[in-house]
């Protein structure tokens, strides 16, 4: 059988797509691009604004990034753009090293993630635990969450700091400037959003209630055609209207920001060196890492939720990369996958790339025609969208001590661990340090799976069973084998049983040379005998199965 060639062929899954594309098709995905754009309007602006950027950078990321992941992406129905999960991440960079670093290190971490899929690298991001993914999943919810207080209770903070303690602090020392405007309109919002699907379902109490009060009042059918509009654009809508139609006095895109700018983007280089790259090495990582998981996990959704063909991660993963490599250039920010506006695309009706493209352009449209109203949406809806993003973002039921009781304690370790550390320090070390704990414990539960059992000593023979793997974790545990050879009688024949030994590394090798020199020193004689093939082929190569034919020789004579 052949291997596979080094380098991954590049092939985004639109061609395929396009294959017998027809009308009806495109309508679909014309339904679904119109809804999931219509969706990316309020996300792109609260998750550009919840990390220190402007709100446009978040809407050009969308357009622009949504268009290159959808039409060049290994996913057919994905949805790539700006997405929650890199807003603690965005806001710590532009905090400590600025915008225009955050621009290089968004640049360079596209390169990064290019060279991942050409390299086939896109399956090693499934060998991350999910109780890592988890577990840092639930630490940037939380701390979006804590982020957005800010703005929900209209406090007077100029710039919130980017750690967590030092933002309670900085909340606590601020409840004075207290607005209850603004925490008003972010109550309506989180409530709507949380009681606005319950109008498609008559079943649901709420639901049961709205339908009796206004089936006698209006045509149920128009009540569930408005219940499909997206909630957040609801939201968005309405409260920017009662915001502006009674003054209220809260914060606004416009005071904060003066609004978004009409028009596209001109292009422009950043302030490059490389000087400069060799100080974003850390920025860099961290952002081509999430982005890595954070794309490939929503595309095993993707894959999951449409029916659609599997995914090829390393096409995705080269998408990925053109589509942060070109986005900083006008201005935008780290793009990936997004769960949430990717399951809207599938339920949609969206089954192609060419949905994708199509939710890129409808936010086009949307934004030149509507750039001047943006200016009047209150702050406080904003973070109540995102706190809504939040808590749905968050796994919290894997935290209740029903489901903690259930997992093993090296599960729990690891995903509260990597939780703690997220929240505390930052991504990168969570998720470096849950890796690193991840190897340790696999390690320590693989060296339990080794076993030596002494079968049965009948001079001149002593003999053993070997079960397992013997490897550098598990080398250890023949010292015991070593010590009741050196008190065994002397010309003792040890043998080794190695039906049940499936493998063997070169450190588990020298544990059985130092057997070996052990018997030798006792005037005896090593056998190993019905050894499997991944073992006899270490021993031949090494040379220890030839050493073990002239130890036994020598005995002989």
């Amino acid at each position: 059988m052949s291997s596979p060639p080094p380098i991954a062929r590049f092939r985004p899954r639109l061609i395929d797509a396009l294959a017998g594309y027809d009308r009806q098709r495109f309508l679909k995905d014309l339904g679904a691009g119109v809804t999931v754009g219509i969706v990316a309007l309020p996300l792109a602006m609260a998750f550009a604004i919840a990390s220190g950027l402007k709100p446009e950078a978040g809407i050009w990321t969308a357009i622009i990034a949504g268009f290159l992941i959808a039409a060049l992406g290994g996913s057919a129905v994905q949805i790539g753009g700006p997405a929650g999960a890199f807003i603690v991440i965005v806001y710590g960079i532009v905090e400590r090293y600025g915008v225009a670093n955050l621009l290089i290190a968004t640049a360079c971490a596209g390169l990064l993630l290019f060279l991942m899929g050409l390299f086939r690298l896109g399956t090693l991001v499934r060998y991350v635990p999910v109780s890592i993914v988890i577990g840092f999943t639930n630490g940037i919810a939380m701390l979006i969450l804590i982020s957005q207080i800010k703005d929900w209770l209209g406090l007077a903070i100029p710039k919130m700091p980017a750690d967590m303690f030092s933002q309670l602090h900085m909340l606590a020392t601020n409840l004075d400037s207290f607005n209850p405007y603004a925490f008003g309109l972010g109550l309506a919002c989180l409530v709507g959003l949380f009681l606005w699907p319950t109008l498609l379902h008559d079943k649901t109490r709420f639901g049961y209630a709205v339908h009796l009060v206004l089936g006698r009042m209006a045509d149920l059918r128009a009540v569930r055609a408005g219940s499909r509009v997206p909630g957040p654009i609801v939201a968005l809508v309405t409260l920017t209207l009662v915001s502006w139609g009674f003054s209220l006095p809260v914060e606004t895109i416009g005071t904060r920001f003066g609004g978004i700018p009409e028009g596209v983007p001109s292009f422009a280089l950043p302030d490059f060196s490389w000087e400069t790259v060799k100080q974003l090495v850390t920025p860099t990582l961290t952002i081509a890492l999430l982005g890595a998981i954070e794309s490939l996990l929503c595309a095993r959704v993707a894959d999951q939720a449409s029916g659609q063909p599997r995914h090829d991660p390393n096409q995705e993963l080269m998408a990925q990369g053109i589509a942060n490599l070109v986005t900083p250039f006008f201005g935008g920010m780290p793009a990936t996958g997004t769960i949430a506006r990717t399951v809207t695309n599938v339920r949609a009706g969206g089954s192609t790339p060419v949905a994708g493209m199509l939710h890129a352009l409808t936010l086009l449209v949307v934004v030149l025609a509507a750039a001047p109203l943006a200016r009047h949406v209150p702050l406080a809806v904003l973070a109540g969208i995102l706190i809504f993003v939040g808590w749905n973002m968050g796994e919290w039921r894997e935290f209740s001590p029903y489901m903690l009781r259930r997992f093993s304690r090296h599960y729990r370790l690891l995903m509260l661990g990597t939780f703690f550390l997220t929240v505390v320090f930052d991504l990168t070390v969570a998720v470096q340090a849950g890796i690193v704990l991840a190897c340790a414990l696999f390690i320590r539960r693989m060296s339990t799976l080794f076993s030596v059992e002494m079968v049965s000593l009948e001079p001149p023979v002593l003999t053993f069973k070997l079960y397992g793997t013997l490897f550098f974790g598990a080398a250890a545990k023949l010292d015991p084998t070593v010590q009741a050879i050196e008190r065994a009688p002397r010309g003792m024949t040890v043998v080794f049983d190695a039906m049940h030994l499936i493998s063997l590394d070169a450190t588990g090798l020298d544990a059985l040379r130092q057997v070996h020199r052990a018997v030798l020193a006792r005037g005896g004689a090593l056998r190993i005998e019905s050894v499997q093939a991944q073992p006899l082929e270490v021993m031949e190569r090494s040379g220890f199965a030839q050493e073990l034919r002239t130890g036994a020789a020598a005995a002989a004579e």
